[in-house]
């Protein structure tokens, strides 16, 4: 055959078409072969590359070294190359399938033909690589000339690892450019030890960043300076600010850098500093540490927040701080040495100057001593004023006005850890004339957080850590006795009252949450603003003993169950500004009251014994803006037509009264009927200053109440419903249904249900601004009807996401409950749902996306979890990681 083909073609084409031909069919004939060899090449390269890798390693572990580009490049190439040999065994099976006769023809020669020539090529540029990696003679270089000058740092550096692998990743990850990173926290919580981590951490990791520069804001113009190269320069120093910017944006605009700044106050204009802000669009960052999270808004910076220290990581840091043969000493002492930890609050400054304190101390008295004086002045305990609460004095130095400072000291009246809620505290500091108003109080509370002196807990509670409220105290007991002295025994054990001597020259006085029973003396308190007794167990008040408290302008008694009158002499506080008097037991209020002329705030909520307020006596308080009267007179008998009391009649003769108060512009409320509010309804004025309502018509006696006729109280943020049988909603008008869309129930944000009876609460649809549903004793079988919930559709002609707002929904004792919505729906603000006692509920409206990414808690019995259907396993998967569930033998 071959001599027929070679008659016919000069000898010299011949021989190059059979080796042309020969050649490729190698790549199928060979193929079995040219993966053998493929597999030894490869193994040989990741064999070198192993190597080689070790030796970089170990080369790096040396000071301010770090592998070359070449290198780098390479073992990336080696990775590259694994990577399409494993792709090329993926199909291996599959391509050598094809192969027939031997291995000498292929079922599909043109893809055989295409793998073979894959094969030899990866082949080829295995032994190639190989080859390039045995030059390397040098495999490490040091770090850039300006590369971090290491920071002396303490020993004890305890839980904050995360934090600094987060701050890392923030600064080393090229794909998510944050230019500007701001780690913002309270004073003493570790941020500057943090930022020295980040500054060492460029001496040991491996960066792609030129020069790291330390810069502290009072010198940072020069620093930076003298960090890239002007230190040497005499005639630099005498140069010009602007001069010394240009200088300073001609070499840093040729660099990558980092520059950290330590404890910011203000904002500072970098560019007019000469750093080139430009160059953080090419990866160059700046980090900061500020006590104040505005500062990092105003820089423009992502923020970061250094947390005290949860209690594992602060009991561990402590027992670094206390030697280990001390805590050994005695078998008590381990247990009241982290007692006393737990009173630093997490804070790190605080648990070292305390341990530090109690280094050797090896006497069980000395612990229990230093225990009892954290906890009732810690500002005596060795070292803290000093080394703590002159530190976190900055903060409150920094404040902008007298009156913020004010504002912040009068939070540790409350009791340690105590979730102070906004709208009282703002109350306080309006009676006080701290504020003028309610949005100047929303305003001051934003400034305190921003500054990280109080702390947020949940939308309507602020909180503050234990070691600002114990520098506050120290501030307003000691440092500034004379303007602010405070009394504060709040939360304390108490069950005497602090002796008189300690009540004169006082200006706010707190006892809340104590256990006394008795003011039985009569304290000289001339300059006294301020009393706090909520929560206190006092049965008697002495004649005469507000006689001396001509200045008081805040009296609280809420929350006292040990008395049904109002004790004698509090017409006496003639400059008195508020009164609160919730959740007592009195029966009605004296008509002495009439003398407290100044009175702007009245609160008799939850006041269920309530059943008698004199005509004229509100009417006569003509400054009055607050009156707070809901769920009052809940367990008392009000004569209809009884003279002398403006209760009566559904309270329409003291609805009367407050027509004529100029002043008033908030209103809490309480209904006993529908008639009830068919009266109040008359009252423009008052139905919109309406903030509060709560209505109890009777489950069983009394004709069912219409929600929707308080749809239009155009200001209602809270709806209680207590013991009322509701009545169906019925559509009986589409434009009835448009005006409730539109305009019904605009502000209400927060319904709570007890003992209540009815079909359904379809009517919530209209409540578009709902965040908290709370339903506790209900007999409802569903929440939203379907049916009802498509007619109201149909009519506006949408669908309507009805819980577009909700954080927070309450089930409890819902003993016929079985369905909120059979439907899943989509819950963007939900936080928690929680459930109790709800044995026919099988099913929440939820499926995987209803949160989007999400945590929510549900928080129930094991057996009901158990028992809950799920749209599918994604679903249960999504919420189980966040559930808080409970053994319940009465389930």
């Amino acid at each position: 055959m071959g001599n027929l083909i070679s008659t016919f073609l000069p000898a010299d084409l011949f021989d190059r078409t059979s080796n042309c031909v020969g050649e490729q069919a190698n790549y199928v004939w060979g193929l079995e072969k040219n993966l053998r060899v493929l597999e030894t090449e490869l193994h040989k390269l990741t064999r070198a590359r192993d190597d080689l890798k070790t030796k970089v390693e170990v080369e790096e572990q040396r000071p301010r070294t770090r592998r070359t580009n070449q290198v780098a490049g390479w073992l990336e190439d080696v990775q590259k190359l694994e990577t399409e040999f494993t792709e090329l065994e993926r199909v291996r099976a599959q391509e050598m399938d094809r192969l027939c006769l031997g291995g000498l023809c292929s079922k599909n020669f043109v893809s055989s033909y295409n793998y073979g020539t894959q094969v030899v090529e990866l082949t080829d540029r295995v032994i190639n690589l190989k080859k390039d990696g045995e030059k390397f003679e040098v495999v490490v270089e040091k770090a850039p000339d300006g590369a971090a000058i290491e920071l002396p740092l303490d020993h004890t550096v305890v839980g904050q690892k995360l934090l600094l692998d987060q701050v890392w990743r923030c600064i080393t990850d090229q794909e998510k450019n944050r230019g500007i990173i701001g780690l913002y926290g309270i004073g003493g919580v570790g941020k500057t030890t943090l930022l020295k981590q980040v500054n060492n951490n460029f001496r040991y990791q491996q960066h792609r960043f030129d020069v790291v520069i330390w810069a502290a804001v009072s010198t940072l113009q020069d620093d930076i300076g003298k960090r890239i190269g002007f230190s040497e320069d005499q005639s630099w120093e005498k140069k010009s600010p602007r001069d010394k910017a240009a200088d300073i944006a001609r070499i840093l605009s040729g660099k990558k850098f980092v520059l950290l700044l330590d404890d910011i106050w203000e904002r500072i204009d970098l560019t007019q500093l000469g750093v080139p802000l430009q160059k953080l669009n090419d990866g160059s960052k700046v980090v900061l540490t500020t006590r104040s999270a505005g500062v990092c808004d105003q820089m423009d910076a992502e923020k970061v927040e250094v947390y005290s220290l949860a209690h594992d990581k602060a009991w561990e840091l402590f027992q670094e701080m206390v030697d280990r043969s001390t805590l050994d000493s005695h078998t008590s002492i381990p247990e009241l040495a982290e007692t006393l930890a737990r009173e630093c609050g997490g804070l790190p400054l605080a648990l070292k100057t305390v341990g530090r304190a109690m280094k050797s101390q090896r006497k069980v008295g000395d612990w229990k001593r230093a225990i009892h004086k954290m906890t009732t002045s810690a500002s005596k305990f060795s070292g803290m004023k000093e080394e703590v609460f002159s530190r976190l004095k900055f903060s409150y130095d920094s404040l902008s006005t007298d009156e913020l400072r004010s504002c912040l000291l009068y939070c540790c009246l409350y009791p340690e850890d105590y979730e102070i809620p906004r709208r009282e505290l703002i109350d306080y500091w309006i009676s006080e004339g701290f504020v003028c108003d309610f949005d100047d109080g929303c305003d001051f509370i934003d400034d305190l957080l921003q500054a990280c002196l109080l702390e947020e807990e949940g939308d309507d509670h602020v909180k503050m850590h234990d070691m600002i409220r114990e520098m506050s105290l120290w501030i307003a007991c000691t440092v500034d006795k004379e303007e602010q002295n405070f009394l504060v025994r709040a939360g304390v054990k108490l069950t005497e009252a602090p002796k008189v001597e300690e009540w004169e020259g006082a200006n706010r006085i707190s006892l809340m949450k104590t256990r006394i029973q008795s003011l039985s003396e009569i304290p000289t308190c001339p300059r006294l603003v301020t009393l706090l007794l909520d929560g206190t167990w006092i049965e008697e008040i002495t004649d005469g003993f507000f006689q001396s408290m001509s200045s008081l302008r805040v009296l609280s008694l809420r929350i006292n169950l040990s008395r049904s009158k109002l004790p004698s002499g509090i017409s006496n506080l003639v400059s008195l500004h508020h009164l609160d008097l919730s959740r007592t037991n009195i029966t009605g209020l004296p008509q002495e009251l009439k003398a407290l002329e100044k009175l702007r705030y009245l609160n008799l909520d939850h006041t269920r014994f309530l059943s008698i307020i004199p005509p004229q006596l509100i009417s006569g308080f003509s400054k009055l803006e607050v009156l707070r009267l809901l769920s009052r007179g809940r367990w008392s008998v009000i004569e209809e037509e009884e003279e002398g009391n403006v209760l009566c009649d559904d309270a329409e003769p003291l609805m009367k009264e407050l027509l004529g108060l100029k002043h008033l512009n908030v209103l809490s409320w309480s209904f006993r009927s529908s008639l009830a509010v068919q009266k109040f309804l008359k009252y423009p004025k008052l139905v919109s200053i309406t903030q509060s309502v709560w209505v109890e018509c009777g489950t069983y006696t009394r004709p069912p109440f219409n929600v929707l006729h308080l749809a239009y109280m155009e200001n209602l943020q809270e709806l209680e419903l207590e013991s009322s049988k509701l009545e169906e909603m019925k559509i009986d008008s589409t434009e009835e249904v448009k005006k409730l869309f539109r305009n019904g129930f605009r502000s209400l944000n927060t319904v709570v249900l007890r003992s209540c009876r009815g079909k359904d609460l379809t009517w919530l649809v209209f409540v578009q601004n709902l965040e908290q549903l709370n339903m506790q004793g209900f007999t409802m079988e569903e929440i939203i009807s379907v049916d009802k919930l498509s007619d109201i559709s149909e009519i506006i002609r949408s669908e309507h996401n009805f819980f577009a707002r909700l954080e927070y929904l309450t089930m409890w004792r819902g003993t016929n409950l079985k369905s909120v919505y059979p439907n899943p729906l989509p819950f963007p603000k939900l936080k928690k749902i929680q459930v109790f006692h709800c044995r026919q509920l099988k099913k929440l409206p939820l499926n995987s996306s209803s949160a989007k990414g999400r945590r929510v808690v549900i928080e129930g019995t094991k057996k009901w979890w158990e028992e809950l259907q799920w749209e599918e396993q994604a679903t249960q998967n999504a919420f189980f990681s966040c559930a808080v569930l409970w053994e319940d033998p009465y389930y």
